[in-house]
C-alpha cells in the first residue's frame, strides 16, 4: 500500500514524465502500475493533455479579468444617492420615503384610471359600450349560423361605444374570407363610410375619422343592415378591403355629442410610470428596488400600455384588469424572485454609475415592457411555422434577427469567458437546449416560445456589470413582464387545436363538379354538385358572400337533397356572388375551398384549390 505523500510524488513524477520525451513512456507505465491507476493515456496519447488545456481555456485568463464598468461623471452620478444618505441618514426612513414614493404614483396612477375607464351614459342614459380593438359585429366564417341568424339584429339599431388607442396597428392573423380574397395580416375594415358587418369597430372608427389611433374616444354604431359595393380607400393609416358584392349586415359610425368621452390615458400615465421609475433608480443604491420598479412596470402594461382583452361589449374594462392583475401579478412575483437572486442582484449591487443605470437597465425594461410599440414593425406575429410562412418578410426578418441575437451572444459569451465563468453558463445552456429539444420529441404538442420564455431563457446571460448587459436585461425583463401582463403564462406545449385558434384545419375539402346553370326571363338558377365525400364526413356547408346559406346532411333521415345545392338569382341582379364550400364534421364546418364567382351574366368561374389537383 503506498502512502498519501509516497502517492503524492509518485504522482508528480508521473505528470513530469508524461509530458516529457516519448521515451520516457515506459518509466511512465512503471509509475502508473506503483500507483494502482490506469488511464486512457496509453491508448490515446495526448487525449487527456488535450481534456485538460480546453478546460483550462474555458475556463478563462488568470487571473480572472472583472467587466464592470468604469462610470463616466462617478461624483455627479453619485450626487442623488448620497443626497439622500444625508438627508435620511436611516434606513428606517429611507424605506418610509420609498412607502410615499409608491403611495403617490398610486394616488395619480388610479386617479387617471378611474376617470377614464369608469361607466358613463349617452344622450339617452344608456351604458356607453367598451369595445376591444378586435370586436365586431359578425363572427368570423359561419359562426353566426344559416343565414346570419345568430348575429341579428341587422338594422335599426344603434349604441355607442367607446375604443382604446393603438388599434390601427390590430391585425388578422390567419385568413379571413373576403369574397374572393383571403385576407390576412392588415386592419379587417371593408368599405368606406358604410362598412361591412364583419370589420374592426374600432378599426373602421379610425378609417372614418371619428376616433384617434393615438387616443382612442368614442361613437355611435349605427346599423345599416343590407349594403352593397363596399370601396377600397386609404384614410388616416388604413386601406380598406374591396368587396364588390352585398352582405346582409352593415353599419355606419358617427360621433356622438351627448357625453363627455374620456381619451384614453397611456400618454400621460406613461410620463408618470417613467417619472417616478427614474426616481427610485437614480436615488436607490440598493438591488432591492428592482421590486417596486418591477410592480410599477407589470401594473403600467396590465392597465395602461398593453392590457389584456375585457369582457365582450362591457360598460367598464376595470373589473376585468383588475382581476387579471391579481391573478398574474402573485406567479409572476415569485419569478421576480428567483430573477433577482440569480441575475438582477449580482447585477446592480455594487453599481454606481446610477445614471446610466436608469438610461440603459430602466430605459431597456419600458423598451420591452412596451413591445406592443416598440416592435410592432418587425413583421412576425408568432413564431410558429405557419405564420413565418404566411406573414411576408417574416423569415427575412427572423434570420436578420437570429444574426443580431449570435453576435450579442458571442460579445456576452466573451465576457463570461474573461471573468472565468463561462463553463458553467454553458453548462446551464446546455440544459436549456436539451430540454427544448426533449419538448419538441413529445408527440401531440408543438412547443411554443413566447416572449416571456425567451426572456427567462437569455436573462441568465445578462449576469454582467456592462453597459451592454445592463441594455440587455432590461429588455428581456420587459418582454417578459408583457408577456405575462398580456397574456399571461400560456403553455410552452400546446396543443395543434390551440395554436390553430381561427385558422385553417388543413382538412379535406369538397371536389366540385361544373354547375349547372339555367337562365329565365326571371332568374338565373345555378346547381352545384360535388364528388363523393371521404369516410367520416357528415354533411355540406355552402357560403355565399361570406354568409352560411344552407347546411345539409348526408344520413340523418330528413328529405333534402345533401348531393347538391341550387342556388337562385334574379336576372336584375348583376352583382358577383362569392361562393366557398366545406365538409361538416360534429356539427363544425371544416376548411372551405376556395371562392368560385358567380358572374352577373350567370357564367361560373372557379380556381382550383391545389388540394383538389
Amino acid at each position: 500500500m503506498v502512502s498519501d505523500e509516497r502517492y503524492a510524488a509518485l504522482r508528480r513524477q508521473h505528470d513530469t514524465i508524461a509530458n516529457a520525451e516519448p521515451d520516457t513512456d515506459e518509466e511512465a507505465q512503471l509509475l502508473r502500475e506503483e500507483l494502482g491507476f490506469e488511464d486512457n493515456v496509453k491508448a490515446y496519447p495526448g487525449l487527456r493533455s488535450r481534456r485538460d488545456g480546453t478546460l483550462r481555456f474555458l475556463e478563462g485568463p488568470k487571473p480572472p479579468r472583472n467587466q464592470s464598468f468604469r462610470p463616466f461623471l462617478p461624483g455627479l452620478q453619485k450626487a442623488l444617492p448620497n443626497l439622500l444618505k444625508r438627508g435620511f441618514p436611516r434606513r428606517q426612513h429611507q424605506l418610509a420615503l420609498l412607502a410615499l414614493t409608491l403611495f403617490l404614483w398610486f394616488i395619480i396612477f388610479t386617479s387617471f384610471l378611474m376617470s377614464s375607464q369608469l361607466p358613463i351614459r349617452d344622450g339617452d342614459g344608456k351604458y356607453v359600450v367598451n369595445i376591444d380593438c378586435a370586436d365586431t359585429l359578425w363572427r368570423p366564417k359561419n359562426e353566426c349560423g344559416v343565414d346570419g341568424i345568430d348575429c341579428r339584429p341587422f338594422e335599426n339599431t344603434s349604441f355607442s361605444f367607446r375604443c382604446p388607442a393603438n388599434c390601427a396597428s390590430v391585425k388578422v392573423l390567419n385568413p379571413r374570407s373576403v369574397g374572393p380574397l383571403d385576407v390576412s395580416y392588415r386592419p379587417l375594415v371593408i368599405g368606406d363610410g358604410i362598412y361591412r358587418g364583419d370589420s374592426f369597430l374600432c378599426g373602421s372608427a379610425i378609417h372614418a375619422g371619428i376616433i384617434t389611433d393615438h387616443r382612442g374616444g368614442c361613437g355611435r354604431i349605427n346599423l345599416a343592415g343590407e349594403n352593397e359595393n363596399y370601396p377600397s380607400v386609404l384614410k388616416n393609416d388604413i386601406e380598406s378591403i374591396l368587396f364588390d358584392s352585398y352582405f346582409p349586415k352593415a353599419f355606419s359610425i358617427s360621433s356622438d355629442t351627448s357625453f363627455r368621452c374620456p381619451s384614453d390615458p397611456r400618454s400621460a400615465l406613461l410620463f408618470v410610470s417613467l417619472f417616478f421609475t427614474s426616481l427610485m433608480s437614480l436615488f436607490a443604491t440598493s438591488a432591492s428596488i428592482f421590486f417596486s420598479i418591477f410592480t410599477l412596470i407589470f401594473a403600467h402594461v396590465s392597465f395602461v400600455s398593453d392590457p389584456p382583452s375585457a369582457s365582450y361589449r362591457n360598460t367598464t374594462v376595470l373589473p376585468d384588469h383588475i382581476s387579471m392583475f391579481a391573478k398574474r401579478l402573485l406567479p409572476a412575483s415569485f419569478c421576480a424572485i428567483v430573477i433577482y437572486r440569480t441575475t438582477i442582484k449580482p447585477t446592480l449591487t455594487g453599481l454606481t454609475g446610477h445614471v446610466e443605470k436608469t438610461i440603459f437597465w430602466l430605459g431597456g425594461f419600458f423598451f420591452g415592457a412596451l413591445s406592443n410599440y416598440t416592435f410592432d414593425w418587425i413583421p412576425i406575429s408568432r413564431l410558429t411555422a405557419r405564420d413565418l410562412k404566411q406573414q411576408p418578410g417574416a423569415i427575412l426578418a427572423l434570420a436578420i434577427i437570429l444574426i443580431v441575437l449570435v453576435m450579442i451572444i458571442s460579445g456576452q459569451v466573451y465576457s463570461f469567458w474573461l471573468e472565468g465563468r463561462l463553463p458553467r453558463y454553458l453548462a446551464l445552456y446546455v440544459f436549456f437546449i436539451l430540454a427544448i429539444l426533449f419538448c419538441l420529441a413529445i408527440p401531440g404538442v408543438s412547443l411554443r416560445l413566447h416572449h416571456y420564455i425567451l426572456g427567462l431563457l437569455l436573462l441568465p446571460g445578462t449576469n454582467l456589470q456592462t453597459r451592454s448587459s445592463l441594455l440587455y436585461q432590461g429588455i428581456l425583463l420587459g418582454l417578459f413582464v408583457n408577456g405575462i401582463a398580456r397574456w399571461d403564462f400560456d403553455s410552452v406545449l400546446q396543443t395543434t387545436n390551440a395554436l390553430r385558434g381561427d385558422g385553417k384545419f388543413e382538412s379535406a375539402i369538397p371536389k366540385l363538379l361544373e354547375p349547372t346553370i339555367a337562365r329565365t326571363a326571371e332568374d338565373i338558377t345555378a346547381v352545384f354538385s360535388w364528388t363523393e365525400s371521404p369516410a367520416g364526413m357528415d354533411g355540406i356547408s355552402v357560403l355565399v358572400n361570406d354568409v352560411e346559406r344552407v347546411r345539409t346532411f348526408f344520413n340523418d333521415g330528413v328529405k333534402q337533397n345533401a348531393r347538391s345545392f341550387k342556388w337562385v338569382r334574379p336576372v336584375g341582379n348583376h352583382l358577383n356572388e362569392y361562393l366557398r364550400f366545406a365538409y361538416v364534421v360534429g356539427g363544425r364546418a371544416l376548411d372551405y375551398t376556395n371562392a368560385g364567382t358567380l358572374f352577373g351574366n350567370g357564367t361560373w368561374s372557379m380556381e382550383q384549390d391545389v388540394s383538389q389537383l
